[in-house]
């Protein structure tokens, strides 16, 4: 049997992990914060809600397909934001969810791109453009945390639309261009020029390489000033990107992408759409790249109790380190075997449990990284160990 992860899906174990955990953690605290409600969704759906009424856009191309026993068409989430139309109804407004888990992507896999991914999303339905401030606040915050160093890009849909209207680019081909546009830091400019040719928009490009100022003749760009203002109220700034265009062909307003000098890829992206008669706002944190970026400073202490006959103090002091919310395990027997578990699991002390410790109410406690090794009094010991 072969029992290897399939390709572009990924086991995650031990300090990966640990670390992947404690990410999710530090978002959902943000995310509580701002006043956000969790929110869980099914991994399946019906292939034609997935798909929705964009099938065309990339990200929904590459949906993974499957039938269950009843032979119905249904297919793995590509993302959160779709499911919103199911659970947005008969909500109070504003309505402020976020979600947390696996989606689901059939496209080509590199060092930094997987079949499953975690997302980490915050939505906003009933929004304006203060809510779209309080997302960007939200992004800021969180990578601050984490100590990311980031930039915020914003640009807007209807901007894009505008430019291409008044360029004289007929109406069906807008996608199309914008598609193509959107790959302006990606690609040289001499193939973007290429690709523009068979919808006569080549002239545009001169267009996106204008100083901001150029934009503020077009109507759609009020919408990013007064982003803008609002935006100074958290102290957020953000850099105008004008061939920005996001994958998703239901966004409407306003777009964000947060990115870094230190991957080549977007690290979150998001932006403002209308989902049942309704404005909504909001981003994706893609964990599995915050991962490769967060620099967590604090490092939890975990204390590994042996036993050397003595199970009942043992466990005794072990509940009472598990009430000061500090991870606690406890070992049995050898203590050459309990050193080495404690090794191989990077517990950061050791605590000995034997008769004489339990007789003069003195614990012996190692450093696992100093060696350094002391006796304290069980009321010092549960202090000196406090997170």
């Amino acid at each position: 049997m072969n029992t290897e992860t399939v390709k572009g899906f990924k086991d995650y174990i031990g300090e990966e992990a640990e670390k992947r955990l404690a990410i999710q953690k530090i978002l959902t605290e943000v995310f509580e914060d701002y006043g956000f409600e969790y929110a869980e969704t099914p991994i399946i759906e019906q292939e034609e809600f997935v798909r929705g009424e964009n099938p065309n856009d990339e990200a929904v191309s590459d949906i993974f397909k499957l039938k269950d026993k009843g032979e119905r068409n249904l297919a793995l989430r590509y993302e959160f934001t779709f499911q919103l139309k199911r659970i947005m109804n008969n909500k109070k407004l504003p309505y402020k969810r976020f979600q947390i888990g696996p989606v689901f992507r059939d496209e080509p896999t590199s060092t930094n791109r997987f079949r499953q991914f975690t997302q980490c999303d915050v939505d906003i339905v009933g929004s304006s453009t203060k809510e779209e401030a309080e997302i960007l606040a939200i992004v800021q915050r969180v990578m601050k945390t984490l100590n990311i160093k980031f930039v915020i890009y914003v640009n807007n849909r209807k901007l894009l639309n505008e430019i291409l209207n008044n360029a004289g680019i007929q109406r069906e081909n807008f996608e199309a261009v914008i598609k193509i546009i959107d790959k302006l830091d990606k690609k040289p400019e001499n193939e973007i020029k290429t690709e523009l040719k068979p919808f006569r928009a080549e002239k545009v490009l001169e267009i996106f390489k204008q100083k901001e100022k150029y934009f503020e003749k077009y109507q759609a760009y009020s919408e990013i000033k007064e982003l803008k203002n609002f935006c100074k109220l958290y102290d957020v700034k953000f850099e105008f990107q004008p061939s920005l265009a996001r994958g998703l062909s239901y966004y409407n307003g306003n777009i964000f992408e947060v990115k870094t000098k230190e991957v080549k890829e977007t690290i979150n992206g998001g932006g403002s759409y209308f989902f049942n008669g309704i404005q909504c706002t909001g981003i994706s944190f893609g964990l599995d790249r915050i991962m490769q970026l967060a620099k967590l400073s604090e490092q939890k202490t975990k204390i590994l109790l042996i036993s050397i006959g003595q199970d009942e103090k043992t466990l005794e002091l072990a509940e009472k380190i598990r009430d000061n919310k500090t991870i606690c395990s406890v070992m049995f027997g050898k203590i050459s075997k309990a050193l080495d578990y404690a090794n191989s699991y990077n517990f950061n002390k050791v605590i000995f449990i034997g008769e004489e410790e339990v007789k003069k109410k003195k614990f012996k406690i190692k450093d696992m990284k100093t060696g350094k090794e002391e006796f304290l009094k069980e009321k010092e010991l549960l202090e000196k160990i406090k997170p």
